[in-house]
Parts: C-alpha cells; structure tokens; sequence
C-alpha cells in the first residue's frame, strides 16, 4: 500500500463550505474587491474588529469564486484553536490530507499543495498569528497556483499579502434626518435587521411608526453585523422601541447567541473579552484610557491624555500601532493627519473595564483639561496662516469638545470653566454646523456661572453674534446690554468694542443703517486701540455692507479692501472671504459685474474648503445676482434653486445678514419674469436637485454642472467612462462573458465593474441597471432642449 496515494491523488472538486443559513446583506463593494484581489495576489487578508463579519464575507466570496479553483475551496476553522504545534495538523485535516508517513505534516501539507489550483481559507488567525504567517509564506512560495483568504483583527505581515479592511455596514445618512422608509431600505445595516427580525417576527416591517427606533438602533451598535443579528433576536420579547431603549446597556441585554456558534460570539461582553485577551497588559491599559475620548484622536492626544502611570508618554506609539494591529483602534487618514477611532460598542467596553479600574475620574478630567486648552489655543491662533487647520481641526474634535464642556458642567465648581471653553469656541460654533449647539453651551455656562467676570462678559458678547444669526434680536440685545455693563464696571475695553460691533448689527437687522454705521466706527476704533485683528476685521466687513446699502460706494470699496490688506497682513483667510464678498458685492451694484464675478468666486473656493454654509450662500447670492444682471436668466435660475436648498439646511436665507434679502427678492422677481413661471419653476427645481458638490461646481463654472449627464434625478452620471460603457452593453442583454468578448477584458475585470455599478446605485439586479440607463440616454437626448 501507498501511504502518499490519498494525499497526492485527489483531486476532486471540494465542497467544503458551509451552507448559509440566513440570507447575506450589503458587502457588495467588498465582494467585488476580494474577488479583484484574489485574481492576482497569493494571499488576501480581511482585516476588522470583532463581529464586522469578516468569516462570513470569506465564505460568500469563496461560494462565488469556486469554479476558479479545479482543486476546491477549503475553510479551516481556527478561532478554536490555542495550541500553535496543532496549527500545521488543524489544515491538512480540514483539507482531508490523510498521511501515514513518518515525514513531517508540512512537508506533506506542501507536496499536497505544490500543484493544486485551490482556494485555502484560513479562519481567525489572530490568535496564532505568527504560526499562520510563517505556514503562509511557506505555503505561496511552493504552490504558485494557490490562494490563500485569511481573515483576522491583524495582518499577517508577510511578502505579497494583500489586505482589505471591512468597514461596519452602511448606516443610514445622518446628513438628512429623520430618514424615511423608502431612505432606509437602502442602509445595509438596517437590511440586515430588517431581515433577522422578520426571521423571528414574521409580519415584522419597517414603518413610519418605528423607523425612528430601527435606525436609532442600527447606529447604536455601528452597522456591526452581529450586534445587529443580536439585537434582532430580542425581538421575541420586546418590541423595537424597547429594544431601542434599552441599548445603553447593550452588553449584558445582547446575550441570546445561537448555542451553535462559539462561546465568544454569544454575548457582545464575550466577543470582547476575546480581543481585551488578546492584548498585552499595557495594550489593555491604553484601551480603557483612550475610551475616554468621543469620536476618535490623535496621537498628540492620546499621548497627553493616556501617558503617565505605567506607561510612559514615549511608549504610547508602539501601543497604539499594537492596538491599530488588532482592529481595536482604527486608523484614518485625514488632510490634517492620521487619527484613530474606536467603534462604540469596543469604546463602551473600554469605559466599562476603565470604571473597574477606578482611573475614570482622573482620566475624564485630563482629557477635560486637554480641551479646554485646545479651545484656547486654536482662538489665539485664528487670525492667521493656521486658521484653516485649526478649523479643520476643532471639526474633527468636535465630539471631544462636547464631552469635554459637558464634564466642566457636571465637575462642581467648574462651570466659569466650561463658559470660557465654549466662548473660545465661538468661531467654531459658526463655521460649522453647530451654531444652535453652540448657544446652547453658552446659555448653560451664563446660567451656571452669574459671577462678574470677564469671562462672562465675553461669553455674553459671543453668545448674542450666535443670536443675531438665528434672528433672535431680542436675546442679543439683552446680552449686549449686560456684557456692556460688565465692561464698564471691569474697565474692558475689549468687551466695549465688541458689544459696539455686534449692537451695530443689531441696527442693521433693524434697518437703521445710519446707526449701524456710527456702532461699527465706534467699534473698529475701539479695536485699533487694542490691537484685536480679528475685531478688527469682522468689524469693517459689516462697516463695508452697511455704507453699501447706504449707497456710500467710495467708503464701502475702501473700508473692504482695508480689511482684505489687514488680513492678507495676518495671513487669515475667511474674514477675507467676506471682505471679498462684501466689495464683490458693490462691485456688483457699481456695474463691474466681471470683477464682481471673480471676487464672489474667490470668496466661495475658501469657504467651500471650510465647508461655510453661511459663507458660500452669501457668495452664491452674489454670483445669482450677477448671472440675472448679465442676462443669464437660466443660470441665475438654478443658483437660485442651490440656494433654496442652501438656506433651508441652514434654517434661514441671508442669516445675519438680512438687510441683502432686497437683492434676493429683486433677483428672483426679475428672473421669473425673464423666463416664465414654468421654465423659472424647472431652472429653480433643476438648481435645488444638485448635490452639494455639484452645486458649488456649478455656481464656480467649472465645467459638468449637472445639465450635461443627467441621470434619472437629474444629476450627473456616477459612473466612469468605462462603468458606463459597461452599463450599456448590460442593457443591451450582454452577459459578463460577451462583455468581456466585447472589450477584450478579462471577465473578472468585467463582473468587477458591474459590481461596481451596482454597487454605487445600490441595485440588486442587472435589470435595474438596463432601466437607468435607457432613462440616462432619453435625458441626454433631450438635453440639448434645456441649455442655459
């Protein structure tokens, strides 16, 4: 008898997978990618946290791609597996290598495979890592027609590896809330859900009833797949709002795990103790410290925040690559540099394993302390060639910041601390998206903290600028009034200036332009005797507006482009987008429309870097005024309908700026009559339908504006030249391989780039695709009709 016959002989097709016993969500993009990968890497690797569903995208792929490989598909399972010396002995039984020869398991594992066209799935690896990468290489380096699949919370870091990280899945969009039924079918993470509780209630449906709760649900636990499928079990006996309120303590509600799969992926808790074993002693360290942090750091953060007792400020880059290395802290890549994230669900357990330690307080505060001083730093550092960065960057802290002013509030004896914060923070509050956010900390802080300070007084001042953008006059004005108070009695002169500056804009709101002028010029000469640039400046720009309206035009021009001299002096850019605007603006009504053009795009290029609401719709309000005033009725038409869209995602036109409303009204009345009430109402309509990045290539004319390849809704075609072509032959009825003919691709290459597409529609089936495009074709046939 041979004993090497059963190993080198067979050669059968395997059929070693396990059936799916409920049904795949999403992972469309992923599919398509693993399957791109595998074409011309050895070795794959799928990389993420715990749960994300890396064994399951692994096995859906290795089922599509099984007619590659002649020699079979072969899942090894090693999440069970601790004793490395069993690694070698666990694969060549799962690859059913039967040996009876006194020659080591590796050498027969590799004869085996010197020839075979399989695919090898190497499960959970992480826990034996090193012993999987040294058994890998060895492996592609005898058998040039292998592939290997790893999945694990690390690279195996060897030659050749090619890896893909699985993100959670898609959760709805938070930019458009609160989502409908028919906008949530299209969130994977909600698919799933939807689908698991359906297995265990039947009739179970999304409605409008609970859709609120569905999504709440499937954002607080990340889109990751199996606390998603946990989460649905509970359903038995609770119902979706419950569930929903309850998800605060996810880890010991989330316990009712199929008894079937592993200990650790019953429970969330046991998911998690996996991977906090996994780690070493000061890994585990710096995990429960940097729980502490909200949406994510940096390195100079982490560093200040989780150093000292025992671990040193030095070693904090080795944990946090460790921590990286094992899927617990993920890595992103920003602009502004690299930062880290935990996903909730692993950062709440680290906060659980941090109170055990008894390290919470002191943490809470450091990182409390840390941010305040950034808010400090990043209002010194505004007025100058830093401000975009310190933009950028108080954006990316900003759940960091809230956590931070919400622990100065609650710490007793610290609220003048967190008024302070909050106040530094004004230009954050602003530019961003958190200007409602914003007065809402500085009331709490003016309410906490009644002391007759400086700090008060310039908390007072700030949160009434908050004010008069949300049209709240009155509130302003009462803050005006006291802040002014306080400066006198402290001797501020600071304080003065700016309470003149923003009574000035008080006027102005009110129509008294005459009064406006005097505050500002009491304003401007306040700040030039203290040296404030940024006063300064934001000051002349109203001054700038306010001689506009008054028909001033000489005093408008130079006190405008005394403001853009002052900031090109400083190197600041976004007051000098508005001083631009501001003389664009008189420009405009002086009849220079070209130069107006130019400034109005000037202005909308910074503050499209800084994502300015407020300041990209002034500079599109210009540049819609100027297209009416050059007889583009057409053009002027859909910036009118960007800016409809515009303003009600900020709550209000021209906010802040209400007395530029008459050029919007005179605008629009004029454009309506140009073109009709029809053709007004489809140029507005076709305007308002544009992205967000559409829109403002549009407003800046550079180049497919959304006319030129309209899809279904009217915007531009997603797809690239080649998606595009592909999509046409899908809709003529071709199948991958007749493509593939077609084009003289690969067909791989070709089901990659229908992957794509579909990927990027979210359709399920070729026919949706032949449906858009035979809508694309009849809009860009028709297209020539509605130029403008």
């Amino acid at each position: 008898m041979n004993a090497l016959a059963p190993a080198t002989s067979k050669r059968r097709r395997a059929q070693k997978l396990p059936s799916e016993v409920t049904s795949f969500v999403g992972r469309r993009h992923e599919v398509a990618e693993v399957k791109r990968l595998l074409s011309g890497a050895h070795v794959v690797t799928l990389t993420g946290v715990g749960g994300v569903g890396k064994t399951r995208l692994a096995l859906r792929v290795a089922a599509d791609v099984r007619r590659a490989f002649r020699d079979g598909v072969w899942l090894v399972e090693l999440a069970a597996l601790d004793r490395p010396e069993l690694l070698v002995q666990t694969v060549a039984e799962a690859l059913e290598i039967r040996d009876f020869s006194s020659r080591s398991l590796m050498e027969v594992l590799t004869d085996h495979l010197r020839s075979s066209q399989s695919l090898v799935i190497l499960d959970n690896c992480e826990q034996l890592l090193h012993e999987c990468a040294v058994m890998t290489e060895a492996l592609i380096r005898a058998a040039p027609d292998l592939r290997i699949l790893v999945t694990s919370r690390q690279t195996l870091g060897i030659d050749g590896e090619h890896t893909l990280t699985l993100p959670p899945l898609a959760l709805p969009d938070s930019d458009v809330p609160p989502p409908s039924v028919e906008a949530l079918a299209h969130s994977d993470a909600v698919r799933l859900f939807t689908e698991r509780a359906e297995a265990v209630l039947p009739d179970f449906a999304v409605t409008d009833d609970n859709r609120e709760a569905v999504e709440g649900i499937c954002r607080r636990l990340d889109g990751i797949p199996l606390a998603i499928e946990l989460a649905a079990v509970r359903l038995r006996a609770m119902s979706v709002q419950q569930l929903f309120n309850r998800l605060d303590d996810r880890f010991r509600l989330l316990t009712a795990g199929s008894r079937a799969v592993l200990p650790r992926h019953q429970t969330l808790r046991a998911l998690m103790d996996w991977s906090y074993a996994l780690c070493t002693d000061q890994e585990r360290l710096l995990w429960e410290r940097v729980s502490v942090f909200a949406g994510g750091l940096d390195l100079e953060a982490a560093e200040t925040v989780c150093s000292e007792n025992d671990i040193d400020r030095e070693e904090i880059i080795d944990l946090v690559i460790g921590l990286v290395d094992k899927s617990i802290l993920i890595r992103e890549e920003y602009p502004s540099g690299v930062r880290y994230r935990l996903l909730e669900t692993i950062r709440q357990y680290g906060r659980d394993r941090l109170r055990e330690s008894g390290e919470e307080g002191e943490l809470q505060h450091r990182h409390c302390d840390y941010y305040r001083k950034l808010s400090a730093e990043a209002y010194r550092r505004l007025f100058g060639p830093s401000q975009v960065t310190w933009f950028s960057r108080l954006q990316l802290e900003h759940a960091n910041l809230r956590a931070a002013l919400e622990h100065c509030f609650t710490r007793t004896g610290e609220p003048g601390t967190g008024l302070g914060m909050a106040a530094d923070l004004l230009y954050h509050w602003i530019t961003s998206y958190y200007l409602g956010e914003g007065r809402r900390w500085l009331d709490r802080g003016l309410a906490a903290d009644t002391s007759s300070s400086e700090v008060r007084a310039r908390a007072l001042w700030a949160g009434s600028w908050l004010a008069i953008l949300q049209d709240d006059i009155p509130s302003a004005t009462a803050m005006l009034e006291e802040s002014r108070g306080l400066g006198e009695l402290l001797g501020q002169e600071p304080v003065l200036a700016y309470v003149a500056l923003y009574l000035g804009m008080v006027a102005m709101n009110e129509g008294d332009a005459e009064s406006a002028v005097a505050l500002y010029e009491e304003a401007a000469a306040r700040h030039r005797a203290t040296g404030d640039p940024i006063g300064l400046a934001l000051t002349l720009i109203r001054l700038s507006l306010a001689h506009s309206f008054l028909g001033d035009s000489s005093r408008a021009v130079s006190v405008s482009e005394e403001c853009i001299a002052l900031c090109d002096e400083h190197e600041e850019g976004w007051h000098r987008a508005y001083a631009t605007t501001a003389l664009g603006i008189e420009l405009w009504r002086r009849g220079d429309v070209g130069r107006a053009a130019e400034l109005a795009k000037e202005s909308l290029r910074f503050t499209r870097l800084l994502d300015d609401s407020l300041g990209i719709g002034l500079s599109v309000e210009a540049l819609a005024w100027i297209a009416a005033t050059e007889h583009r009725y057409r053009r002027a038409a859909r910036l009118l309908g960007i800016l409809r869209t515009a303003w009600q995602a900020i709550g209000a036109p021209l906010s802040g700026f209400g007395h530029l409303m008459r050029y919007h009204d005179e605008c629009e009345s004029q454009v309506r009559q140009a073109l009709g009430e029809s053709a007004f109402s489809m140029a507005v309509e076709r305007g308002a339908r544009l992205s967000y990045d559409e829109a403002l290539s549009y407003a800046l004319d550079e180049g497919a504006s959304g006319d030129e390849q309209p899809d279904r809704s009217g915007r531009p075609s997603l797809l690239t030249p080649r998606e595009m072509e592909i999509a046409q032959l899908v809709a003529q009825g071709m199948s991958n391989k007749e493509i593939a003919a077609s084009l003289v691709i690969a067909q791989r290459t070709a089901e990659g780039h229908v992957e794509h597409i579909l990927s990027k529609f979210g359709f399920t089936s070729r026919a949706q695709i032949a449906v858009w495009v035979g809508d694309w074709n009849r809009a860009a046939q028709n297209e020539h009709h509605d130029q403008g």
